[in-house]
């Protein structure tokens, strides 16, 4: 080759480096977006984060009011309004966002658990969003984006230790990594808000004046604070299982038999409003809390008696829409300062189910490479999916008994 030619071909080769370079660092600068679609039970909601975790766009459609008339649930009615109101739902958070699906590096979508009609709704629309944009997916746990929430709102270090506690489920977990999770306890039966709408529904909280409007457990909340807890005498559940597992089925058998005794004395029927009804909330909620709060109490000495936990500034996070029952919290800051924890819970509108805290999620796991399909991939919803590696056994055999603390707080 000639010294000309050489020389023209080096400063081809160095101009094409030079493209390619300036290509790639303009690649790195961008800012990663992910889209997070929620939909696992009676909430459709959306949200577009940055990598820093800045809400760019959200939105949220609830169908409480649909299922207060019905008085619950009913999976058909919660997938037609899923399915109703999800390209809405999604069309105004990206809108909100002023993001072009085109520049979202993910989307991240809850896949399990749930109720398997909303699931299959939420994944439907976004393989075919993914597909039509070619945009990698992110499937998520529901119970990992519930517990992860609190990262993105401050800094914190794994390990620590996770409490969660919904309408649908309820357990405790030692996150020791966005995906690495060990299972400490969870529920038996049916999960703490579970039993406080039904208790509700059993008192036809509905048709209290100041409740009509409101769900079983805020219902219960609210009435709660003008009864006396002390009137009544519930047992707390599972008193001689030295485990994590919590199960309230019992605890709604004790307050229906209550019901049924003061609609007697009282000589009125079942759907007419007691007397008594804030007396029955109060001693309800209380039991409801001082269940969670003795498994918690367990977790938390097993996790130090085994060194699970940093000696710097260990950390309780809760999370889960009966979280935002207020009366429970205090009860859970009682314990942590009791035990020596900081406790971490997501303001109230980030403990329910969000597209927030899914679309977070899919940014913890694309800043680690972790969980990412191609937009071409098979998914399959799961309506019940542990989370992390189950544990529980270890802690029954432990058999830590939880000494007495002073719990009296005010409803």
């Amino acid at each position: 080759m000639s010294r000309f030619k050489c020389g023209v071909f080096c400063r081809w080769t160095v101009h094409r480096l030079q493209r390619y370079m300036t290509h790639r660092a303009a690649a790195e600068l961008k800012p990663r977006l992910v889209l997070g679609i929620e939909s696992s039970c009676d909430e459709t909601g959306a949200a577009v984060l940055d990598e820093t975790g800045k809400i760019l766009g959200e939105a949220l459609h609830s169908q409480k009011e649909v299922h207060l008339k019905t008085g619950g649930i009913i999976p058909a009615v919660a997938q037609h309004l899923h399915k109703e109101n999800i390209s809405r739902v999604v069309q105004e958070a990206l809108d909100r966002s002023g993001v072009a699906p085109s520049e979202l590096s993910a989307v991240a979508t809850t896949v399990k658990p749930g109720l398997a009609l909303s699931l299959g709704i939420g994944l439907q629309f976004s393989l075919s969003f993914v597909r039509l944009h070619k945009t990698p997916f992110i499937p998520i746990h529901h119970m990992e984006a519930h517990a992860l929430t609190v990262r993105m709102l401050q800094p914190l270090e794994f390990p620590f230790l996770v409490l969660l506690v919904s309408g649908g489920h309820s357990l405790l977990a030692l996150a020791k990594g966005i995906d690495d999770f060990l299972l400490l306890g969870q529920t038996l039966d049916e999960a703490p808000g579970d039993t406080l709408d039904k208790v509700a529904r059993r008192l036809s909280l509905i048709k209290h004046p100041k409740c009509s409007s409101l769900s079983g457990g805020q219902a219960i909340e609210l009435l709660a604070q003008s009864g006396d807890r002390l009137k009544l005498q519930f047992r707390t559940p599972m008193g001689q299982h030295y485990d994590c597992n919590f199960s309230f089925a019992g605890l709604r058998n004790q307050v229906t038999g209550a019901i049924n005794k003061k609609e007697k004395e009282e000589g009125i029927q079942q759907g007419q409003l007691l007397s008594c009804v804030g007396d029955i909330a109060a001693a309800t909620q209380h039991t409801v809390a001082s269940h969670i709060v003795k498994r918690t109490h367990r977790a938390i000495l097993f996790c130090k008696a085994k060194g699970l936990l940093p000696q710097n500034n260990p950390t309780l996070v809760v999370s889960g829409g009966v979280v935002s029952n207020e009366y429970i919290r205090q009860m859970l800051r009682l314990l942590t300062d009791a035990t020596g924890l900081q406790l971490l819970c997501p303001p109230s509108q980030l403990c329910t189910d969000n597209g927030v805290m899914i679309a977070w999620n899919g940014v913890e796991r694309l800043k680690e490479g972790k969980g990412i399909l191609s937009y071409d991939q098979e998914v399959q919803y799961e309506p019940k999916a542990p989370l992390g590696r189950d544990i529980s056994t270890e802690v029954r055999d432990a058999a830590i008994k939880v000494p007495p603390l002073k719990l009296n707080v005010k409803c």
